[in-house]
């Protein structure tokens, strides 16, 4: 009798001191957002309430909004006549603060020109090897705010490449 309660028995204190470690090691939850202090020591204002800045030192041209292309680019990477892989892109636009809608206006003009300037990038062999170095990405993102600005003006600052992936066939 003793001998089917024994592993009965061990697999309940088994538990009980799973539980037990699971409870006592739990993380600390969270404060909520509105009871966060600012920390310049304003105990009235949440941090929520604070201005977000870009990062960029833009803090004299009156800041900067980030708008992001809705939908993704695909590139074709063709080598011999042949599709030899499709690069996925998506990509954001630092622009002048309230210029916001006039981007997603224009949005059709700039899909067509950073395709131009994404196809050229990957028939000059752009997309081939180690593609994502350094100096790779600087000039195709310097030819995208370059033909940005072109179609737009001047309120483009910067165009950012949010995700890019290369699938090979």
């Amino acid at each position: 009798m003793m001998a089917k309660l024994l592993p009965l028995i061990l697999a309940l204190l088994g538990l009980a001191a799973g539980g037990g470690a699971g409870f006592l090691l739990r993380p600390d939850p969270a404060p909520p957002l509105a009871d966060a202090v600012n920390p310049c020591g304003d105990a009235t204002a949440p941090v929520a309430a604070l201005p977000v800045d870009s990062g960029h030192g833009d803090e004299g041209t009156g800041g900067t909004d980030f708008v992001k292309i809705n939908n993704q680019f695909v590139i074709p990477v063709v080598h011999d006549t042949d599709i030899a892989a499709l690069v996925v892109m998506s990509l954001s636009l630092e622009v002048v603060s309230g210029q916001t809608e006039a981007i997603y206006q224009r949005e059709p003009k700039l899909r067509d020109v950073f395709l131009q300037v994404l196809f050229d990038h990957a028939n000059a062999g752009g997309f081939d090897g180690v593609f994502t170095q350094l100096g790779r990405m600087d000039s195709l993102r310097a030819a995208l705010t370059e033909v940005a600005q072109g179609a737009v003006g001047p309120q483009v600052v910067d165009v950012l490449i949010t995700d890019l992936a290369r699938q090979d066939l």
